[in-house]
C-alpha cells in the first residue's frame, strides 16, 4: 500500500486536506499528518520567513520522509518558496500546494489578481506566478489584496467572520483577467467569488489534488 505524509499549517486544512486525499484516489493509501502552525503564524507576525523557520521547516520535510512515505505534500503556499530550494536533499517527491494552480494561472490571462490572508503568503505566491509566466514566456501583470481581519478571524477558527470578510472584498474586484485565492483555507470560497464578481477563480487545493492522484496512480 502506497502512503503520503502531509504537511500542513492551517488546523482546518489538516482537519480536511486528507480524507479529500483519500477521495479522488481509487486505491487504498496510508496518510500521515504534520501540523505546524507555528509556520502560517511566525513569518505573518514578523513579515518574512526567518532562517529559523527554513530550519523548522527542513526539519519537518525530513521528518515526513522518514515515515517512508512514497510522497510528501505541503499544504501551505507560504512555504513553497523553501520547498523548492529543500527538494534537493530529500529522496521523496515534494508536491506543493500551489504547484498546479501556478501552471494554470499564468494561462488564463495577463493580469492577475493575488487575495490573500495572511500577508506572508503574497510573496511566495508572487514569485510562483512570476517563475511560471517566466517558463512559457509570458509577460504577466499582478495585483495583490491583502485581508488581515479574515487571518485573525481563521486563527480564532471563526470561519463564518472569515468568509464574509473575503466575499465583501470581493465584490470590489474588478478590470482583472483571474483572481487567484492564495491559501488553501480560503479554496471553499472560489464558486462563491467567482459568481459574485464574473471572473474566473482559482484556488490550490483541488488541482493540487489532481496532481497527487496523477503521482499515486501513475498517470
Amino acid at each position: 500500500m502506497k502512503s503520503i505524509a502531509l504537511i500542513h499549517t492551517v488546523k482546518n486544512v489538516a482537519n480536511t486536506f486528507d480524507e479529500k486525499v483519500r477521495d479522488v484516489l481509487e486505491e487504498e493509501v496510508k496518510i500521515y499528518n504534520l501540523l505546524d502552525d507555528y509556520l502560517a503564524i511566525h513569518p505573518n507576525e514578523v513579515g518574512e520567513f526567518t532562517k529559523t523557520n527554513r530550519t523548522r521547516l527542513f526539519h519537518d520535510l525530513k521528518n515526513a520522509e522518514l515515515t517512508g512515505a512514497d510522497l510528501i505534500v505541503v499544504t501551505c503556499s507560504t512555504l513553497t518558496p523553501i520547498v523548492e530550494q529543500i527538494r534537493p536533499f530529500l529522496s521523496v517527491p515534494v508536491i506543493a500546494i500551489d504547484d498546479a494552480m501556478g501552471r494554470k494561472a499564468v494561462t488564463t490571462g495577463e493580469k492577475i489578481m493575488i487575495l490573500a490572508t495572511a500577508e506572508s503568503t503574497i510573496r511566495p505566491t508572487l514569485d510562483k506566478l512570476s517563475t511560471e509566466a517566466l517558463k512559457i514566456g509570458k509577460k504577466m501583470r499582478f495585483e495583490t489584496m491583502v485581508n488581515g481581519e479574515a487571518f485573525k478571524a481563521l486563527k480564532r477558527n471563526d470561519m463564518e467572520k472569515h468568509d464574509a470578510l473575503l466575499i465583501s472584498q470581493a465584490e470590489t474586484i474588478t478590470d482583472v483577467d483571474c483572481i487567484v485565492l492564495a491559501q488553501a483555507s480560503m479554496a471553499h470560497l472560489e464558486e462563491e467569488i467567482e459568481e459574485i464578481t464574473g471572473i474566473p477563480v482559482l484556488s490550490s487545493p483541488d488541482l493540487c489534488l489532481e496532481e497527487i492522484r496523477s503521482f499515486i496512480l501513475g498517470r
